[in-house]
């Protein structure tokens, strides 16, 4: 059943309203004049039954009209000169109507009574919509900027940008619903001191961008837009810091290689104007990759990507779509994600992109083998994996079947149907591991090596990287539920420092990986300098808008098992050979032991299925030499 709308109920109560009154009216004024007169042919004319009843017609029939033009359809902020004529000319019809009928029933009333309660029914009609959208919505709109619900607002950059930024706000003053209408430009900022004290649109500027925390505390800003779309990464780095300390909520123009500007759109820049992301504040460029590689080496390939439907491996298949692969196999055995990543595909590309999903686990050899044999996949990218520390400290045992059982599976299978790449994700917990996950990801490089070392067609290769911005389960996400929720932030110590890329990041070295390699290598990606998560934690509740340890508490809550306090990216023994992209490097193979690492996983795979968990963690700290197992 359809809403009412109480906005045109009210709106046609108020019509009818004033078709009775403008007749009441009419007829009281002339009696009036005819008494002043001392002409009694008014009165006897018109009675008072025949008046009622002439005004109840007239604002049945103004009604009617009116509804029929469509007085009732359009929001106020709309209203145009042509429909103020349509109205004039529904009261005009409506009241014709009712006199013609009153005529007919023998209640006929004076030529004056019907020419003075015409016009004025159409003056009152018109002038009463004109009054409303002019005089009352401008007084609501007075009103709500009287109790300063605008945003006070910093803008940071006194150039183009910022001169655009203010002209959409100025423009949307006559638009109550445009979303730039709750912003109040209070002061700007800019380093070129030859701004200092001049205006921009008429707002004016006040220092510079190391002045920001003071000068926010100064206007008692709430909103920080940056509007320096030019600026390098190393300018936008240290302005950034002076924006989160001032404990505002904080907005960005993308860079201006990443901006749109449309001559035919009403808001330029600030439809594009977002909350900045945490990996604005991680201090390093954003990573770029030979797209050209990547294209070469996916075009027209039938892609299988294991674990496709979590973070690592939905973004793998969304960017393996882009280069036109032949096919694209995702298998997953968490079903939700899959149809998620499924789904987001089908809307994307629809018919053009041949997409296979399938449910089934990289642990059940049996399964996978019918996959590879019906589907006959050319590069693979495994990415399933229990990854998740504190969870496989409980579980050992399931991290390594799933770990590096699944890995061995996918490995033999590779190989058997002549696979052309075999791309496998790792980690940087894998180097000098101190957790049962970092053991099992260092076996399945161990795994991954000793298979390229034996030849064959099929190229393996591994990717190792550090933690990835927003994947599930890292710290961003639980980061961001605990202050929506007004819960303290927890980290578990103050100076434990990681190394972070983006999810597209950590895909696109995955993917460049895969093309450049040759076989048996671990590639690195350089990700510029460790963050301390303590200060991550405290940029993130800067961003909302909130002041750290004051607004939002940072809890520490000690090392959890496993748990190192900085993660290294290369063990001493690989060293560091460069790469084309002077981002990616490649760790120099170890040579394996291929009989002593079949006997210990044939003696690990004894172990697990019995589910001994103790016995599981002993045997991995005698397979990996550098896992030490840390008991927290």
């Amino acid at each position: 059943m359809k809403k009412f709308n109480y906005r045109k109920g009210l709106l046609m109560l108020a019509d009818i309203a004033l078709i009775v009154i403008v007749g009441l009216v009419t007829n009281a004024v002339l009696a009036w004049y005819s008494v002043l007169k001392h002409d009694n042919s008014y009165a006897a004319a018109v009675t008072p039954i025949r008046i009622m009843g002439i005004i109840g017609m007239s604002a049945l029939f103004c009604f009617f009209w009116l509804f029929l033009f469509g007085a009732y359809n359009k929001a106020w902020k709309d209203l145009k000169a042509s429909d103020l004529v349509l109205c004039g000319i529904a009261v005009a019809l409506g009241q014709a109507m009712a006199y013609v009928f009153a005529y007919y029933m023998g209640h006929a009333v004076t030529v004056q009574y019907i020419v003075a309660n015409t016009v004025l029914s159409i003056v009152s009609i018109v002038l009463f919509r004109v009054i409303f959208r002019a005089v009352v919505l401008n007084l609501i709109r007075t009103g709500a900027q009287s109790k300063d619900d605008r945003q006070r607002t910093l803008i940071v950059g006194a150039g183009n940008a910022a001169r655009m930024i203010l002209q959409e706000i100025q423009f949307a003053q006559n638009d109550p619903n445009n979303p730039s209408n709750s912003i109040l430009p209070v002061c700007l900022v800019d380093d070129d001191m030859t701004k200092y004290r001049t205006k921009v649109m008429g707002v004016d500027v006040v220092g510079q961008t190391k002045d920001i925390p003071f000068l926010c505390r100064k206007y008692n800003i709430e909103l920080v837009i940056f509007a320096i779309p030019s600026c390098t990464e190393e300018e936008r780095k240290r302005i950034m810091g002076y924006c989160s300390e001032s404990g505002c909520r904080i907005k960005t123009v993308p860079y201006l290689s990443q901006l749109f500007l449309d001559d035919d759109s009403d808001h330029q820049i600030m439809s594009q104007v977002k909350d900045i992301k945490i990996e604005d504040l991680l201090g390093r460029p954003p990573i770029t990759f030979n797209k050209k590689k990547i294209r070469d080496f996916i075009y027209g390939k039938k892609c299988m990507v294991t674990g496709g439907g979590g973070s690592i491996g939905s973004e793998l298949v969304r960017q393996i779509a882009k280069y036109h692969p032949e096919q694209i196999i995702i298998v997953d055995i968490y079903e939700n994600n899959a149809y998620d990543i499924q789904q987001e595909l089908y809307i994307d590309y629809g018919d053009s992109l041949n997409l296979v999903t399938l449910i089934a686990s990289v642990r059940d050899r049996d399964k996978m083998d019918k996959i590879f044999e019906e589907y006959h996949p050319q590069v693979v990218f495994h990415a399933a994996a229990h990854k998740h520390v504190p969870l496989m400290e409980v579980s050992p045992t399931e991290a390594v079947k799933n770990n590096i059982f699944g890995t061995l599976n996918m490995v033999d299978l590779a190989e058997k149907y002549g696979v052309e790449k075999f791309v496998m994700i790792s980690t940087d917990k894998a180097v000098n591991p101190t957790n049962v996950m970092g053991a099992t990801k260092r076996c399945c490089e161990m795994i991954v090596q000793n298979k390229s070392q034996q030849g064959g067609k099929t190229e393996f290769v591994t990717t190792r990287f550090g933690n990835v911005l927003g994947s599930n389960g890292s710290v961003i996400p639980l980061f961001r539920r605990q202050i929506e929720a007004g819960r303290p932030v927890t980290v578990t110590h103050p100076d434990i420092i990681r190394y972070f890329m983006t999810i597209p990041e950590a895909v696109s070295l995955v993917l460049e990986a895969g093309a450049i390699a040759k076989g048996g290598e671990i590639f690195v990606l350089d990700m510029g300098d460790p963050v301390k998560i303590t200060t991550l934690a405290e940029n993130l509740i800067r961003m909302y808008g909130k002041v750290p340890y004051r607004d939002v508490e940072i809890k520490f809550t000690g090392l959890r098992p496993g748990e190192k306090l900085y993660e290294e990216l290369l063990m001493d023994e690989e060293g560091l050979e460069k790469t084309d992209n002077k981002k990616i490097f490649i760790g120099n193979q170890i040579d394996i032991d291929d009989e002593k690492l079949s006997a210990q996983l044939d003696t690990l795979r004894t172990i697990v299925e019995t589910n001994d968990n103790d016995a599981t963690v002993k045997q991995l700290e005698s397979m990996v030499d550098t896992f030490h197992h840390a008991v927290n």
